[in-house]
Formats: structure tokens, C-alpha cells, sequence
């Protein structure tokens, strides 16, 4: 029996919402070969009873071509294209207001809320100059569309938090004033490893090990 498989040849194929149900997989299978099937069938949109009927060498061969594609560390995606909105990466990281900082803080760790970060990160371009742009006002609760963003998005983002050494409580306590400051410094104060922006790169870090991914 042919059957037709259409790979994915790059992180833009695969969206955040295939990632996710997959990462699940991997806490709770524990049969490697079983794993292996199901990542092609999410990541192919294949049904699992057509890649049972792939041939063993064919099956390990897209086995080996989906896992290189999470060995990519792509720039980072500034624009794409998702139900015909056009998104773009938040310009201006250093005016994020307290509420966008706690929960890109929040969520940029967890796996099971990814999109609630992304939703700080990337948000509908409103007024675009040429390479400059302008994105919708932050908004709790439009993060759901999200999870059919494309992957290389998601991951440049979290590379390019990284690499920057993104030190937001600094940056966000200097650019606030009066209360919003001293509620700023109270959270990073509240948090669990003591200082907000070491607490934020050790999410990252967790996001990237969850990615077998290395920084070195």
C-alpha cells in the first residue's frame, strides 16, 4: 500500500499546538518505538494507522528528519502570518507593562500555558512604515489563536530571550514610576529563587532543556 507523508522541512511546519500534544506524549509513553509513531503522526497529520503500515527504514528515516528539525536555534522571527492577521514580535520589550512582564515571567516556563507567553510576545500588527510596526494593545484571554503559531516563532523567541540576557526587572523598575515600581520590586522580591530576572532566564533554561536543546 502507497502512502503519501508530507514531511515538515522546517520548524514553520510544525505549529505550537502539534508541539504541545507531543511533549505530553513524552511524559507519559514510555515505549520509544509507540513515541516514534506518534511523532510523525502529529507532526505529519498522518493517521497512526497509516504509519503503522510504513516500512520500518522509512519510519526511522522521518523519525530522524523531525527530530533534526528541534537541532535548529532559528534569528528570530519578527513577522508571520496566522489566519490571515499579520503578527509581529513586540517592539518595544523595555516599555512591557507590569501586567505583560508577570505573565511572559509566568508562563514562558510552562509548556502547558506557551501561548499565554506568546501572547505577550507576539500580537497583531495595527500601523506598519516599512520595516517599523505597531502591535495591538495587550489583552488577557486572545491567547488561544496562538497555539497554531508556527514553531520556529516560539523557539526564535525563546532564543532571543535568552541571548539577550533579557534583564527586564531592571529595565521595568527604571521605566516605572511611584506604585507600579514598588509593586514591580515587591513581586520580583516574592519570587521563589529571590531575584525576577534570575528567575525568568532559569525558565527559559527549563523551556530550552524541555526542547533538547543545548546552550553551549
Amino acid at each position: 500500500m502507497k502512502i503519501n507523508i508530507e514531511i515538515p522541512t522546517s520548524l514553520k511546519d510544525i505549529t505550537l499546538r502539534q508541539y504541545k500534544k507531543y511533549l505530553k506524549l513524552q511524559d507519559t509513553v514510555k515505549d520509544p518505538r509507540f513515541l516514534n509513531a506518534k511523532m510523525i503522526e502529529i507532526f505529519c497529520n498522518v493517521s497512526l494507522e497509516n504509519v503503522m503500515l510504513l516500512r520500518l527504514s522509512d519510519s526511522a528515516e522521518i523519525v530522524t528528519k523531525l527530530s533534526n528539525l528541534f537541532d535548529e536555534k532559528p534569528a528570530l522571527i519578527t513577522r508571520f502570518m496566522l489566519n490571515k492577521v499579520d503578527y509581529g514580535f513586540h517592539p518595544e520589550l523595555d516599555s512591557l507593562t507590569l501586567g505583560e512582564y508577570i505573565d511572559l515571567d509566568t508562563y514562558v516556563g510552562d509548556w502547558e500555558n506557551m501561548e499565554k507567553a506568546m501572547n505577550v510576545l507576539y500580537r497583531p500588527v495595527i500601523v506598519k512604515l516599512k520595516n517599523k510596526y505597531n502591535i495591538e494593545d495587550y489583552r488577557v484571554g486572545t491567547d488561544a489563536v496562538l497555539l497554531d503559531m508556527p514553531m520556529d516563532a516560539v523557539m526564535s523567541s525563546i532564543f532571543f530571550l535568552w541571548n539577550l540576557g533579557l534583564d527586564l526587572s531592571k529595565t521595568m523598575t527604571n521605566s516605572l514610576e511611584g506604585q507600579e515600581a514598588e509593586t514591580l520590586t515587591q513581586y520580583l522580591n516574592s519570587l521563589e529563587s529571590g531575584v525576577g530576572t534570575n528567575q525568568f532566564m532559569d525558565s527559559l533554561k527549563e523551556t530550552l532543556h524541555s526542547l533538547k536543546i543545548s546552550l553551549n
